[in-house]
């Protein structure tokens, strides 16, 4: 097993990453939400174009295995982890780890002092292991569905000093 690779966002993964993201949703969130909340979530990047203006809208990596795309995340600002997805046959490889790494370290770059993250029930605890902590539970409306997820947040950098 080869270690993810990272690169930049090119227009042309977006059908990749659609797909991806459409696998994340069905595969590996049933435990948390119903099959209507995952058809609604997943129906977010049916329209390729507009899907492609989000992940072109920040800075979205890409992770490979062997060259191949096995998932995506977006930092949305400077301190907004913004989308985080990993194929299901993935899941395990270390991608979303490497994925958050690399993401966290930009953010610090760029001056964020923490990291925000709106984890869905079945990624909090990905979260949580990474040292980030609840701020709150959140409702959304998502294509006539109500979705729940918690927000999160992670100090980055110097600990000594500033407002969290």
């Amino acid at each position: 097993m080869s270690a993810p690779a990272l690169r930049p966002f090119l227009p042309a993964d977006t059908p990749v990453l659609a797909a991806i993201f459409v696998a994340g949703v069905e595969s590996l969130t049933g435990d948390d939400y119903s099959e209507a909340q995952q058809e609604a979530w997943a129906a977010a990047s049916e329209d390729e174009a507009e899907f492609g203006k989000r992940l072109a809208s920040g800075l979205t990596l890409v992770a490979t295995l062997d060259g191949a795309p096995v998932g995506f995340a977006s930092l949305k600002g400077k301190d907004h982890l913004d989308l985080l997805y990993v194929h299901p046959a993935a899941v395990g490889q270390g991608v979303a780890a490497s994925l958050c790494d690399a993401l966290e370290k930009l953010a610090a770059a760029r001056g964020a002092r923490s990291l925000t993250v709106d984890a869905s029930d079945n990624a909090a605890e990905f979260f949580l292991k990474r040292g980030y902590e609840a701020q709150r539970r959140n409702t959304v409306s998502l294509n006539g569905e109500w979705l729940a997820n918690t927000t999160m947040q992670k100090s980055l950098g110097d600990k000594t000093g500033g407002a969290k």
